[in-house]
Order: C-alpha cells, then sequence, then structure tokens
C-alpha cells in the first residue's frame, strides 16, 4: 500500500475510485464488454462532501435513497454528507440502463465495493499520517478517530493536497447485513421535500435560453405513409418554423401552444393498409406464431398425464395495456459547438445515447444524456423517442428545443405491455400431487413463464408472434401474464379436487422461500377463510427475479359489481435494505396491479387506438384501493434482490380466484371486469 500512494502521490485532490478488470468483466452483458476503466465512482472532496456515481436512473422506486444507504454503511458517512449524481452519459458509469429489478442486486454491490475500498484507504493514510497501529481506529461519522488519543480527522482532511486511485476488486471487505447500522433500516427519502413541495425539477420544467417548442406530427393510424403535405399556413405563422429532417415531419415555435396550432395548421394526406383489429387479436396471436422456445421439457407429458386422475385443460388470455406514466416522454435537446445534449425521462440512458448518434448521423463522443429524477417507467421508457425528436427539431431550428408528449401521444405512440394468449394443461392425482404440466404462452413473454412446483413431467414454451401493435417492456415483463394463467389454472386444480388452494401448493412445493412467503400470508390472512355470499378470498403466490412473493386477496361481488376489500401480500427478496421504502414499493405495485387485474385495457381498430386518453382509460383510483397488509420476509442471510416488480404479479391471479370463490364464475382473461361480472 505505501508504494501504491507514493506512485499516486500530489496528483490532485480528493479521492477517486475507478472500477477493476473483475469488475468491468462482471458487468458484462449481452457481449457488450465494458470499459476497464470507469473514472468518477465515488469521490470525496477537501470539504468532505461526497459525491457518488451511478448510471442508473431515479424513476419514483426510490433507489437513490437505496443506494446512498449502502455507500453510508461501507464508508461509515453520514447520509446527508453524500450525494448520488445519476445518468448522465458524460459522468456516470455505463451500466446497463434501470430495468429488470437490477439496481439492487448489481449496483449496490457495486457501490459497497467501491465505498468499502474508499474506507480502508482512508484508514491507511491515517496511519500513515498519525504513525499508529491501524486496529484500533475507528470509521465513524464520516472522520476517523484514534480512541487512544482521541484525536480525529474528517475524510476530506485525510485526502486534502492528494489524489487517490484505487482499483476495486472483490475482495473488498464488506459489512454483514447483520451488522448494518444504516443501510437495512428505514430513513426517509432524499430529496423528499423537494417532490412534496414541487420544487424538483423534472424534464417538462426545464427552460434554456432561447428555448423553442416542438410538435411532431403522427400519422392518421399505425404504419402509414404520408402522401402529401401542405405546410403553407403553419410556414405564414409568427416564429414557426417547419422542419422536414429525416422520417420527421415537425414545428417549433415560441410557445407550446404555438406549436400545437401550427401544427394543426398543417394539412397531410395518409395511406394504410388494413391491420388487424382488437376483436381478432389472440386468433392472431396464435396463427402467427413462431415454435415455442425458452422453456424446456423434463420427463414424459403423456407420461404424466397417464398417471394422472384427473387432466384439467384451459386457456388464458391478457390485454394490451398502456405504462401511463404520471410524466408522459419528454426531452430538451441543445446544440452547442456541434455537440448535442439531450435531457430526457429515461430507463436508459446510454441506450438513449446509442439511439440518438445513429439517427442523428453522430458519434457517441459527441452525445450527452442526463436523466432528470423521473415520474415513472414502468418499463415504458427504454427507448429514445422524444429525446430523437426533440434533437432532430432544434438541429433544423438552431435553438434548443423542448419536446413534451401530450397523454394521448402517450396512449397512442408509445408501446404496450404485450397481449398474449396462454394455453394449460395439467394432470394430478387425487391426493393433490401435480403429475403433468404443459404450459405454452403466445407472445405476452416469457419472464416467469418457469415456477418452483415440483412437476416431475412437463413442457412449457415461448412462442413469439407478429404483434399488431408497439409492444414492449412493462413492470415485471411477462411475469405478470405468466403468474395469471398458471395460479388460477392451480385454484381451477384445487377446486376439481375439492381441496385447499393454500394446501395443494404446499403440497408440490419443496422450495423453502417459496413456503416461507406461502405460510407467511396465510398466516396474516387468517386462512382458510369461510365464504360468505357474495364474498370469496383467492390465493396466488409466485417467483421472479430472485425474490418470492404470496398474495391472499377478498373480494366482494354484489349486484355484478367487483370490490376488492383486502389484500394481504408477503414478500421475500434476501437482505432488506429501507423496509419502510420496500413496503411503499410493495403496495404501489398492488395498486398498480388493480387495473391490469380488473379494467385496464388498449382498444384498438384496424390500426387506431380507441381509448388514447384517461376520460376512456381506466387507471386505479382511491376508491379502489382495499385494505392491504405487506408482510417482509427479510432474509439477511441472502444478498438483496430487486423489489420493484415482482410484487405485482400475485394481484391477477388471486382475484380471479376470490371472483370464483364468490361468485362461481371462472374469469380466464385480463382484465377481469371491465364493465363488472358478465354471468
Amino acid at each position: 500500500m505505501a508504494s501504491r500512494r507514493q506512485f499516486l502521490r500530489n496528483l490532485g485532490g480528493g479521492i477517486l475510485i475507478v472500477f477493476s478488470p473483475e469488475a468491468a468483466h462482471a458487468q458484462r452483458r449481452g457481449g457488450e464488454s465494458l470499459p476497464r476503466e470507469i473514472a468518477g465512482w465515488l469521490h470525496i472532496g477537501e470539504d468532505g462532501a461526497i459525491t457518488v456515481y451511478t448510471g442508473k436512473a431515479e424513476m419514483g422506486q426510490n433507489i437513490r435513497t437505496s443506494l446512498t444507504q449502502v455507500v453510508a454503511e461501507e464508508l461509515r458517512a453520514p447520509l446527508e454528507a453524500i450525494r448520488l449524481v445519476m445518468g448522465d452519459t458524460d459522468l456516470t458509469p455505463f451500466d446497463g440502463g434501470t430495468s429488470g429489478s437490477r439496481t439492487t442486486p448489481i449496483m449496490s454491490p457495486q457501490l459497497r465495493k467501491v465505498a468499502a475500498t474508499a474506507r480502508e484507504l482512508l484508514l491507511d493514510l491515517a496511519v500513515e499520517k498519525w504513525k499508529v497501529d491501524r486496529g484500533p481506529l475507528v470509521v465513524a461519522g464520516g472522520k476517523i478517530t484514534d480512541p487512544r488519543t482521541r484525536q480525529s480527522l474528517g475524510f476530506g482532511e485525510l485526502t486534502r493536497g492528494q489524489k487517490l486511485v484505487e482499483t476495486i476488486s472483490d475482495n473488498a471487505p464488506l459489512t454483514p447485513p447483520q451488522e448494518w447500522k444504516t443501510a437495512g433500516h428505514s430513513v426517509p427519502k432524499v430529496n423528499g421535500r423537494e417532490f412534496v413541495t414541487g420544487a424538483h425539477k423534472y424534464t417538462t420544467d426545464l427552460k434554456l435560453p432561447g428555448m423553442l417548442h416542438g410538435k411532431v406530427l403522427r400519422p392518421s393510424v399505425f404504419q402509414a405513409k404520408l402522401v402529401s403535405l401542405d405546410a403553407q399556413k403553419a410556414e405564414a405563422m409568427p416564429g414557426v418554423t417547419v422542419v422536414r429532417d429525416g422520417p420527421l415531419r415537425g414545428v417549433t415555435a415560441p410557445s407550446a401552444e404555438a406549436a400545437s396550432r401550427a401544427l394543426a395548421a398543417i394539412v397531410a394526406e395518409w395511406k394504410a393498409e388494413p391491420q388487424p383489429s382488437e376483436a381478432e387479436l389472440f386468433e392472431h396471436l396464435k396463427k402467427h406464431a413462431a415454435p415455442g422456445s425458452g422453456g424446456g421439457t423434463r420427463g414424459s407429458i403423456e407420461k404424466g398425464l397417464a398417471e394422472a386422475d384427473r387432466k384439467l385443460q384451459a386457456s388464458y388470455t391478457v390485454a394490451y395495456i398502456a405504462h401511463a406514466p404520471l410524466e408522459p416522454r419528454a426531452a430538451v435537446a441543445e446544440w452547442t459547438g456541434g455537440k448535442l445534449t439531450v435531457w430526457t425521462s429515461s430507463q436508459r440512458p446510454f441506450g438513449v445515447r446509442g439511439e440518438l448518434a445513429a439517427a442523428l448521423g453522430i458519434s457517441e463522443n459527441r452525445v450527452r444524456v442526463i436523466v432528470p429524477d423521473s415520474g415513472s417507467g414502468y418499463g415504458g421508457k427504454h427507448f429514445g423517442d422524444a429525446a430523437i425528436e426533440a434533437a432532430r427539431l432544434a438541429r433544423a431550428a438552431g435553438k434548443p428545443v423542448k419536446v413534451v408528449w401530450t397523454r394521448e401521444e402517450e396512449f397512442t405512440w408509445a408501446y404496450f405491455r404485450p397481449a398474449g394468449a396462454i394455453e394449460v394443461a395439467s394432470g394430478v392425482r387425487s391426493d393433490g400431487t401435480l403429475t403433468a404440466w404443459e404450459f405454452h404462452n403466445y407472445n405476452s413473454g416469457g419472464a416467469g413463464i418457469q415456477h418452483v412446483y415440483d412437476v416431475p413431467n412437463q413442457r412449457i414454451e415461448f412462442h413469439s408472434s407478429r404483434p399488431p401493435l408497439r409492444q414492449g417492456s412493462y413492470r415485471a415483463l411477462a411475469a405478470t401474464a405468466n403468474h395469471f394463467a398458471r395460479e388460477s389454472h392451480l385454484d381451477e386444480v384445487a377446486r376439481a379436487l375439492a381441496l385447499d388452494p393454500v394446501e395443494l401448493r404446499l403440497k408440490n412445493l419443496k422450495d423453502a422461500r417459496m413456503r416461507a412467503v406461502v405460510e407467511a400470508a396465510a398466516a396474516r390472512f387468517g386462512w382458510p377463510r369461510k365464504s360468505a355470499p357474495g364474498h370469496g378470498a383467492g390465493f396466488a403466490a409466485g417467483f421472479e427475479k430472485g425474490s418470492y412473493v404470496a398474495t391472499c386477496a377478498e373480494v366482494r361481488t354484489e349486484g355484478g359489481r367487483v370490490r376488492i376489500l383486502r389484500v394481504v401480500e408477503a414478500f421475500e427478496c434476501g437482505a432488506v435494505v429501507n423496509p419502510d421504502h420496500l413496503k411503499n414499493q410493495v403496495e404501489g405495485m398492488i395498486i398498480m396491479a388493480i387495473g391490469g387485474a380488473l379494467f385496464e385495457a388498449i382498444h384498438f381498430d384496424n390500426g387506431r387506438i380507441l381509448n388514447p386518453r384517461f376520460s376512456r382509460y381506466r387507471v386505479p383510483r382511491f376508491s379502489d384501493v382495499p385494505l392491504i397488509e405487506t408482510v417482509l420476509v427479510d432474509r439477511k442471510d441472502l444478498p438483496s434482490a430487486g423489489g420493484g416488480e415482482t410484487p405485482i404479479v400475485g394481484l391477477a391471479p388471486a382475484v380471479a380466484n376470490a371472483i370464483f370463490d364468490a361468485a362461481r364464475i371462472r374469469l380466464r382473461s385480463l382484465p377481469l371486469a371491465p364493465q363488472g361480472l358478465q354471468t
């Protein structure tokens, strides 16, 4: 250590931590090699201020707080001394984006290692400065203290006049979760006051000198081609520029209102071929399905069915639904000296940088993408649609341009959670032992298609298809669809045998973590509950993204209406970093899931969305929210997994099963009751 410090002495102020080859290799993704050294993971200024850099984005999931907690834990520094710089392609390391519940299991350990290495380095500096033994020194509160002499030095004092570089390795000494003092505890949201007072600036709040507002001309229907365009009236308006840049046709104006008027003045003629409509959706998906993949086969389905006392077969469907984020897509673009800077709400700042470079024909080192803390994404903000539009308009106008999608644009031109058709066949003995399981998902995806039940004979396959609408990531991906079909079907199996649905699951479960959440949810809910007329209870369990969930739901079905009265959900994602905020996440996902379970659906006909506004697209309201009880199973002996997706998957099947318990109506399509129960 001494020779390394001698080599690096007098290189400047503060501490700079860089990525090691081992860490870079660990983050290889999709064949893409990360840089061997990424400057700026962590910096300690001379005033003791600690700046941490991560390419992750804050989308409302409160990852800014939990990442700050783990850094504070390992560095032994106060939370208020730490500032995270997030999602800035010029300042932060590449990380593959904020998705897939990967921030906690990947970025959190990385920042812990960075902070732990910095802590050990600071101890070495104190040893050298004081010429003392290292053992008794204490790191706490952003300083190092020698209890023998009672002398102490702040981190900034130790780093003053030096710039130290340390290579991060997997051997950095991390604090066990059982000993956490800052992580593992509920702390308030970082910068929470700014959000509740309105001081926080979203992309839509940004204003640059000389900034114009942009609007983009959209086709009349999907896949339409522009035949003719008359922009004379728009071009005659004061301050308006009509832009023709590659495939984009749009306008810029001094205000958003003026831009909207100019866009409305353009007369465009479009031509499109006939397209599939909602009425033929599931037939279309099956007709254009590819051969199955991604699931695998175990044993023999034929043998399993032959051994069964009962055989069941059913089909389930899932509609397209929209992300409906509070903040629609927005971007501000500015060209300065041949370099483009874009502020936008995105889950993939580096991905958007690549899209911008490709669309505009420039190198990525001439593009900077900055992601302000955003108003939710739910998997819907992976791509740079608004960013590219703003950049094209800004280049043509020669001034900064802001583009903010309207709610109708958000509902129409964003992508949707994939619709899907799922076919399930099963075999079971009279005692509830599953002998065969065949599961085919058409189009909605392979996430969550596997299960942890002990079935000796199974065939599980995902069939990609040719979707009629643009589709993409949505919170938990296809895990919601696959859990809905699987957990609904298991309830059907239990009912066919007159067995308790929870007991049926436990009989076919060896996975200890799954059994733990099943038992925890059932115990808190008071399962089994006696059904009363018009009242019912349902159960569902699941596994995804390294975490486990079990959900109990109680519903009332009087007068053809479905009312969710109570939801109990047990969730286990390893060691919990912030219990209160994790409970908030779970509760938020349960509420969000109510929409997809009961009434959310995109309606479309021949390339046109029929319900592109909140007055026609129903999302959960305060009056829809039931009593919610969250049970966190905190496994400090296990690594922390992400908590932003898995809790959403259990609500729909639990409610479907509760509806059957209450009304003896088996609903196999999501949404379950958009117009109430149809008997």
